[in-house]
């Protein structure tokens, strides 16, 4: 009998696994889909299933890489395709297609996943949307939530973008209590964006936490005054010593006052120029790897004018410059394109380039999104005063978020209308043709370095007595030699309205912009 039973059981078991052969609609009393696995090809393609809902439905939590149509639908059968581009190696997600308050998984494959163990410096240099399995050391977190960090094996390093948690869940990152100095092996596709290497989503296999970490800094929120002064850092190490490592960029003004066991103190110099950071590095080892952790500093600084060309050349960094210019292409709203864009996107420009400001704040530590251009009044042409930290985007230069200091109207009048007035102090904004620059008398080869023309447009022309730099005012700095500025050019220009004899002038006009003339 026990054999008979034992044979009965293996025709059932056989039997079961024939039938499992073919994929069966996946029932639920809300919802049926004739499958609830779908598998799209690795060269890409689109994959159909079709659903039969009681009521209305909705599909969710679908990744970048995967497009699904339609989302959303009602009452009734109706075909749901899924489609994706090629990709190099295999990729699968699970998506969720809700109604009537109950939850029908879908497993989601496209081709089959093989994946590439590399250094970093393998990762920076491979293809895109290949998947790499990688280790390293955090180096430092960007976002706490979504799991933005960076990782470095000594051979380059990684942005990782997203970091899933142990159920593969997004939004989850502080669930792994992953700290910088712990060393790390995640798995996930490379992208580029921006120019920037990324891992997206990353998996994470395993953690190997730091020998050395920080346990308490004075002052605690790591940032010095201007006069300088000590910071000290109390480690919690159980590695054996304690090695330091000061950026190059900062030891001139950073140094060790003193190391005592596991607490070592810094003195920071006085701070002539703008605001200034640097980040600490602490490294041990237990004999066989080096273990690191790393420690923020700051440093407040004086508030340094430059000019445009200054600021463009400053790195990136919450340093705070203060730049003066006159208002140009004022950036609209998409919606509305007879008013600004509420942000305050615009260019200054000097006589040595122009800046870039990515949002304009009503004062610092304001908020965004004031719409601050059309509340103070500015307009095409104003001289503006704004202080803010130098950014880039796509390597682009530019101030974000700098904030309003203040502003000069400036109003714009034809040649003929602009010597008809009065004179004064006020501003006026001129433009026209080059012509009769003023040569040198010592030298006819050469301009007058104080740069005197006439602007020349069709109701008359404007004697400029003077052409000074936008930040200094200084006369005689040979501007329109420096600028390239000849007979033909178009020029615009800011100044007052002034008489010599009689006869009107703009003195010492501050440069907008120019275009050469076309030979």
């Amino acid at each position: 009998m026990k054999a008979k039973y034992i044979i009965l059981s293996l025709i059932a078991s056989l039997a079961v696994l024939v039938g499992c052969e073919k994929e069966l609609p996946h029932y639920l009393s809300e919802v049926t889909v004739s499958s609830s696995f779908v598998s799209i090809p690795l060269g890409g393609g689109s994959t159909p299933i079709t659903l039969d809902a009681a009521s209305a439905w909705e599909i969710t939590d679908i990744p970048a890489w995967l497009t699904v149509s339609p989302t959303s639908g009602g009452a009734g059968q109706s075909t749901v395709t899924f489609s994706a581009a090629s990709v190099l190696d295999g990729r699968t997600t699970e998506i969720h297609l809700n109604c009537g308050g109950k939850v029908q998984n879908i497993n989601v494959i496209q081709g089959v996943s093989v994946v590439s163990e590399v250094s970093c410096a393998e990762v920076l240099a491979g293809p895109e949307s290949k998947t790499y399995r990688v280790t390293g050391v955090c180096t430092a977190i960007a976002n706490t939530t979504y799991g933005n960090w960076y990782l470095n094996d000594g051979t380059g390093e990684v942005y990782i973008y997203g970091t899933l948690d142990s159920k593969g869940a997004t939004q989850n990152f502080l669930s792994w209590g992953l700290e910088v100095g712990d060393e790390i092996t995640v798995e996930g596709p490379k992208t580029v964006y921006n120019g920037t290497v990324e891992l997206v989503d990353v998996t994470v296999l395993k953690i190997n936490k730091s020998l050395i970490k920080v346990d308490e800094i004075t002052p605690e929120d790591a940032v010095l005054p201007i006069e300088g002064g000590l910071f000290t850092v109390k480690l919690a190490n159980k590695g054996q010593g304690v090695y330091v490592e000061i950026p190059e960029d900062a030891e001139s003004w950073l140094s060790i006052a003193s190391v005592a066991g596991d607490v070592v103190t810094f003195r920071a110099q006085p701070n002539a120029g703008g605001d200034r950071e640097t980040v600490i590095t602490f490294k041990t080892t237990d004999g066989k790897k080096e273990y690191s952790c790393q420690q923020a500093l700051s440093q407040i600084g004086s508030i340094v004018e430059v000019s445009a060309a200054e600021f463009n050349a400053q790195p990136d960094g919450n340093a705070q410059f203060r730049v003066v210019g006159v208002v140009t292409d004022i950036v609209m709203d998409k919606e509305n394109p007879d008013k600004y864009n509420k942000y305050g996107n615009f260019y200054l420009n000097d006589d040595t380039g122009r800046v870039y400001v990515y949002g304009l704040l009503p004062e610092a530590g304001g908020a965004t999104g004031q719409d601050v251009l059309t509340k103070k009044g500015i307009q095409y042409g104003y001289l503006l005063t704004v202080v803010g930290p130098k950014g880039s985007y796509k390597g682009n230069p530019q101030m974000v978020n700098g904030y309003y200091v203040e502003h000069t109207p400036v109003q714009r009048l034809s040649c003929a209308d602009f010597n008809a007035l009065e004179d004064g102090s006020d501003l006026y904004i001129i433009n026209g043709t080059v012509r009769d620059i003023v040569m040198d008398k010592d030298d006819p080869t050469k301009y007058n370095k104080y740069s005197n023309f006439y602007i020349e447009d069709a109701s008359g022309r404007v004697y400029v007595y003077g052409m000074v730099p936008t930040l200094s005012r200084a006369s005689g700095q040979s501007l329109l030699t420096k600028l390239g500025i000849k007979e033909g050019d178009f020029i615009e220009v800011v100044g007052p309205k002034s008489s010599y004899k009689g006869n009107p002038q703009m003195v010492n006009a501050i440069y907008v912009r120019h275009t050469p003339a076309i030979d």
